[in-house]
């Protein structure tokens, strides 16, 4: 077979490496915005001439930034918010995903059906529902709902919860690829569906288990829409004091009598220190996340 030529080889991997960095830029341009606009000072912010790299070296924005933002509150109870769901999301999920896969049961196609349906369903359809339910729940057993992590859990625990439907679909596509002869030499040696489950199917599923726990962890804190609804701002959550920052550093400074006058630093400020818990998450599980996602098969494989 004849070789291809070194000088072929080379521009190969120069134009793939190209493409790369390219489409690599797109994706980070954002991120690397944010960073600079975050240590900028004031006079950089509004210096035409001043792009990147900031002029003067500033921390201030950070600090004006996390006042605003209720830091030692709104992230402790965000952590917190964000990881009773993905708990109550990946174990649901699971279970679920098992069930497809390893059982059959009457009607399986048309549940199965349903589950895609819920995906495919606008939010704002299906939100309106819930919330009368959960108000009428409310009213006829006094325990209260709106304005608690209670219905969230709830709709986590029943499989409704942020996207559950993809959690559900990587469990269910990990599974399959599991051989079913090990439950049944579990079942042999006397297991249960649930010992089968646990002993057997989660223990080959560790680093599956982990990637759908991120997964929901970072979609729960990054949603505004149905927490803003069924939260009411009762919980101070990081994301939410973000949507409204500009209400809150308005707040602040009247209570204040500050001389501070909003600008694009301050924000980006705000959004740097919302994204830096998952981007920290991110880099501590780095290589378990890119093993996991290559073993659900997301990539098509």
């Amino acid at each position: 077979m004849r070789r291809k030529p070194a000088w072929g080889r080379i521009a190969g991997k120069t134009v793939i490496y190209a493409v790369l960095i390219v489409i690599s830029f797109v994706y980070l341009e954002p991120v690397f915005r944010i960073i600079s606009k975050t240590f900028m000072s004031a006079p950089d912010v509004i210096d035409p001439a001043v792009q990147w790299l900031p002029r003067t070296f500033s921390t201030d924005n950070l600090k004006v930034a996390s006042r605003v933002l209720n830091l030692e509150t709104s992230l402790v109870n965000s952590l917190w918010f964000s990881s009773l769901l993905a708990a109550c999301q990946t174990l649901v999920s699971a279970l679920t995903g098992y069930a497809l896969s390893r059982f059959e049961f009457r009607f399986k196609r048309f549940w199965f059906m349903m589950i895609l349906m819920v995906f495919i369903v606008p939010l704002p359809v299906l939100m309106v529902p819930r919330l009368m339910m959960f108000i009428t729940f409310q009213d006829l057993t006094k325990i209260k709902m709106i304005g608690t992590a209670l219905p969230q859990v709830a709709m986590a625990l029943l499989g409704q919860g942020v996207y559950s439907t993809v959690l559900i679909l990587i469990f269910y596509n990990f599974f399959n690829m599991i051989p079913g002869v090990l439950d049944e030499a579990a079942m042999i040696d006397g297991a249960g569906p649930l010992q089968v489950f646990y002993h057997v199917v989660v223990r080959l599923s560790r680093v599956t288990v982990l990637v759908v726990f991120l997964f929901s962890f970072v979609w729960n804190w990054n949603e505004t829409y149905v927490t803003g609804t069924l939260v009411a701002g009762t919980i101070q959550l990081l994301p939410g004091k973000l949507a409204l920052f500009d209400q809150q550093f308005e707040s602040l400074v009247s209570s204040s009598g500050s001389a501070f006058r909003i600008n694009e630093a301050y924000k980006m400020a705000a959004t740097f220190i919302s994204i830096l818990p998952l981007i920290g998450l991110y880099l501590l599980v780095q290589r378990q996340f890119i093993q996991g996602i290559e073993n659900t098969g997301i990539t098509g494989e």
